[in-house]
């Protein structure tokens, strides 16, 4: 697994939310979810942006560029 698919599920799992709430906010499908989360495909830097904003979180945290 990616840092990033790493990250958004930890961030999901942390905050109690389900694939499908994640998928609802993102407007997404639950197996886009699912494929980032296993490394399989990426977002687009807009998602990238909006998933960050929702997790209140960087993009480079989200990228695994920092720790913090």
């Amino acid at each position: 697994m990616n840092k990033f698919g790493k990250r958004i599920k930890e961030l999901r799992q942390e905050r109690n939310i389900s694939r499908k709430q994640l998928a609802e906010a993102m407007y997404v499908s639950i197996r886009t979810i699912s494929h980032w989360e296993t490394g399989t495909r990426e977002c687009d830097f807009e998602t990238l942006i909006k998933l960050a904003d929702f997790f209140n979180e960087t993009t480079d945290y989200l990228l695994g560029k920092t720790d913090f």
